[in-house]
């Protein structure tokens, strides 16, 4: 019974910082933007929110400082790819190879360290128990104790979900992506609505960045990201940008993820357990594939959900 809190906890966890950031991607999905960068979004906010948070002596600082870099370098991925025309897979990839160099430059050269930085003097974020919740026997400490962005997160899925297919922006967000020039016939700029949209998966992968390096741990590890930018990118295709859909999956992903964590206990090398839910998003992603392919011909699937408000 331990191992199976222990499990469902680890899967909570692991999950947050893959739904963050794909919850930022699916805005970019809408508005048929190939985010590929939110790797190097997430890598960026989480050196970024460690350094304010060291400097500072502030988790708010350290917060509001790794929202910050997701937002710059979705600021540089946006006038690139959306008013300078280049090609988004190009630019997303010179993005996150920009985020895994300079934050090892960086790291080296602010904290004279490689490998790892941890200092007292960096402030986690606060872990946040439920009242009465946490008592309860079993499932309490699953869903109690956990830092606050975790319950953030879980409310940002259903909020979001709601903003794409509730409201006016989202209407315009989908139709951006759909067909740009119609909404640019009613007097809309499409590419203001695709710069939007990739600013706000910015700011979300950022959120993830500061997840990972003040909540899930308190540190900062060179490539502490650890393609989780990519299985983000992989559960967005899996689930067509749906966020509930996202949550699901995402704790799917966490739940292997702690399985592999768990299995570091058995005499299966450490390398092997590490690969455990990069092989499921593998294999997920070949099932979907399958999946696909079998559909039958001109079969037409619709995102919409409800009325769809005007214009």
């Amino acid at each position: 019974m331990h191992l199976v809190i222990e499990m469902l906890r680890s899967s909570v966890l692991a999950a947050t910082p893959v739904l963050l950031a794909g919850l930022g991607g699916t805005y970019t999905y809408y508005a048929n933007v190939f985010n590929i960068a939110m790797e190097g979004m997430m890598l960026i906010g989480a050196f970024t929110a460690v350094a304010g948070s060291y400097l500072a002596g502030s988790w708010v600082v350290g917060m509001f400082a790794g929202v910050a870099g997701g937002l710059a370098a979705a600021l540089v991925f946006a006038v690139f790819a959306v008013y300078l025309k280049t090609d988004e897979f190009v630019t997303g990839t010179a993005i996150n190879m920009l985020a895994l160099g300079g934050t090892t430059y960086a790291l080296r050269q602010m904290f004279r360290v490689k490998g790892a930085f941890m200092s007292p003097m960096i402030r986690a974020i606060p872990r946040v128990h439920i009242p009465l919740v946490g008592a309860l026997p079993g499932i309490g400490p699953a869903v109690s104790g956990h830092p606050f962005l975790v319950y953030v997160t879980l409310a940002l899925a259903i909020l979001i979900e709601w903003h794409i297919y509730r409201t006016r922006y989202g209407l315009r967000l989908r139709a951006a992506g759909e067909d740009p020039r119609a909404v640019d016939s009613v007097g809309v700029s499409s590419d203001r609505i695709r710069a939007q949209a990739i600013l706000i998966s910015g700011a979300l992968c950022g959120l993830a960045g500061v997840y990972l390096s003040l909540g899930y741990v308190t540190l900062f590890a060179e490539n502490m990201s650890n393609g989780r930018g990519w299985i983000a990118l992989a559960v967005i295709i899996l689930t067509r940008g749906r966020p509930l859909g996202l949550l699901t999956m995402s704790l799917v992903f966490g739940f292997f993820d702690g399985l592999g964590l768990s299995l570091q206990s058995t005499r299966i090398p450490p390398q092997l357990t590490q690969m455990v839910p990069y092989i499921a998003t593998i294999a997920a992603l070949y099932l979907y594939s399958r999946e696909k392919r079998g559909a039958p011909l001109g079969k037409v699937e619709s995102d919409t959900v409800g009325k769809d408000p005007g214009m």
